[in-house]
């Protein structure tokens, strides 16, 4: 959960970039969400925040993930501890297994203007998005987006994509902390049951209903 709720990101960019980079960005992430159904893959994250003037790095955290559009999707944690996020299109379930807990959320008030929406929701993103380029780098095309509901945890979140996917996302919070995530072996529309984005209660959990 603590992951998942300080996700941020740099917002550091180039100073000059070219129109066909501007153009492509917005072009590639329309084009992804509208022919992406499906995807799994893994990912690695890190947490960036300031204190005393000086950049701070969490220690990296891994996993797995897979969605099927709109609202179902299963985002594990496998290190440094083991956590999942499951959403069913109905339900967020939010299990720390060290706790044995499980919270459980109703999913359209927890994806709205997340960071899960941007890959899990539906294609509507401009509903609670601004979206807007942000240019050239480290190889990869920015789009930024902006939540547009005021409640959001958010300040902004950009997108790093290439070759139609995205490969990194930034996100930074309200309080200045940033998140950096970047996903590996993505693979697009794969054959996913649909059964498996149904949660199991682990035996003897706690369950928080929030």
């Amino acid at each position: 959960m603590k992951h998942w709720k300080t996700i941020a990101a740099l917002a550091a960019s180039s100073l000059f970039f070219s129109a066909g980079a501007h153009a492509a960005a917005l072009e590639q992430f329309k084009a992804f969400v509208a022919g992406t159904k499906a995807a799994k893959g893994e990912f690695t994250q890190k947490q960036i925040k300031m204190v005393d003037g000086v950049s701070k790095v969490s220690q990296p955290a891994s996993g797995t993930f897979q969605f099927a559009r709109p609202g179902k999707f299963i985002w594990s944690y496998l290190k440094p501890y083991e956590q999942v996020l499951q959403a069913d299109g109905d339900k967020l379930y939010i299990y720390d297994k060290d706790l044995n807990q499980v919270t459980v959320k109703k999913l359209g008030d927890a994806l709205g203007s997340s960071p899960a929406a941007i890959l899990f929701g539906s294609n509507d993103l401009e509903k609670n998005f601004t979206l807007s380029e942000a240019g050239s780098r480290d190889g990869l095309e920015w789009l930024k987006a902006v939540p547009k509901t005021k409640d959001s945890s958010f300040e902004q979140i950009t997108i790093g994509l290439r070759n139609g996917q995205p490969e990194a996302m930034e996100l930074k919070d309200n309080f200045g902390q940033t998140s950096v995530l970047a996903f590996q072996k993505f693979e697009k529309n794969p054959a996913l049951n649909a059964a498996a984005f149904k949660f199991v209660m682990p035996k003897g959990a706690d369950i928080l209903n929030n």
